[in-house]
């Protein structure tokens, strides 16, 4: 039996079909404006990944925050706020107290961001029934890339590649991983590790690149991934391999390539007997008791 977990993310391709060719007009940040990007878990290293994007292209000032760290004192033109259910307690306490304009995209048109946001983008054909979130989170970013002018008809094929290609056993039998990232690639090599976390209580990190020398090559060893997601920096990968661990690193988009982790999370939940649907202490959306 396909769990929805393999079926969302095999969809994945599709949906970023989807969403770049139906990029809002209006809704999204406009070039010259002020933003702060905010969300919780996933929605948060989404959002770090499309505000170095966003300013990378030359767009314009573009924080992002943990909705529950944003510093309600700053000025902002407009706010955009990742959410998947519309329902998380951090994102909509945090929209009821900032003056800027307020743009949310969200999965479900019949939540409590509705009415808190300016404008809103529903991408309700990437919503999932798995808690843990996979092509909701890469849809969300497509759209975002593609409002940035980027043509993602490579990155879709690579998602092609990445949904079919058979995955190594040493993957899915490692002991360990560390995701790194570079520029708005931190942000899915944040998302890659929480996604291991979700599916299969494996043990996971994430660094920048860079840092990754700096304390952290300390834990690679026989056994154990170092999984790049983008360009490596220079000779990362023979230090890394000097440990004896695992170097892994992929001509795919770095979006692709998250498709393979999430891939991978899976396939260590089957082999350790859990259901990648329904993670053990969490549900799909986060909503604190007063």
């Amino acid at each position: 039996m396909t769990t929805h977990s393999e079926a969302e993310i095999a969809s994945q391709p599709e949906c970023w079909r989807r969403a770049v060719a139906n990029v809002p007009a209006d809704a999204l940040p406009r070039e010259g404006e002020r933003v702060a990007v905010v969300g919780c878990g996933t929605s948060w290293f989404i959002a770090m990944a499309y505000a170095t994007l966003r300013e990378r292209a030359g767009h314009g000032e573009t924080d992002a925050f943990a909705a529950s760290e944003f510093p309600v004192g700053r000025a902002y033109d407009r706010v955009l706020a990742l959410s998947r259910s519309g329902t998380t307690t951090e994102v909509l306490d945090l929209l009821g107290h900032v003056s800027a304009r307020i743009t949310a995209i969200t999965a479900d048109p019949k939540t409590p961001i509705m009415e808190a946001a300016d404008d809103v983008v529903v991408l309700d054909y990437a919503d999932e029934r798995s808690v843990v979130q996979t092509r909701f989170a890469t849809t969300q970013l497509a759209l975002l890339r593609a409002s940035l002018g980027e043509d993602l008809t490579q990155a879709v094929a690579d998602a092609e590649e990445a949904v079919a290609a058979p995955l190594p056993g040493e993957l899915v039998e490692a002991e360990q991983f560390s995701f790194l990232g570079a520029g708005w690639t931190v942000g899915l090599a944040q998302e890659a590790a929480l996604k291991m976390r979700e599916a299969s209580r494996s043990w996971t990190e994430a660094y920048p690149a860079m840092e990754y020398r700096h304390g952290p090559i300390s834990i690679g060893a026989p056994g154990r991934v170092t999984w790049m997601l983008g360009e490596a920096p220079e000779g990362l990968r023979a230090q890394v391999e000097r440990t004896g661990a695992t170097f892994v690193e992929s001509r795919l988009d770095p979006m692709a390539e998250l498709i393979r982790a999430q891939r991978v999370a899976v396939a260590r939940a089957f082999a350790a007997g859990l259901n990648p649907d329904e993670p053990m202490h969490l549900t799909r959306s986060v909503i604190l008791s007063p």
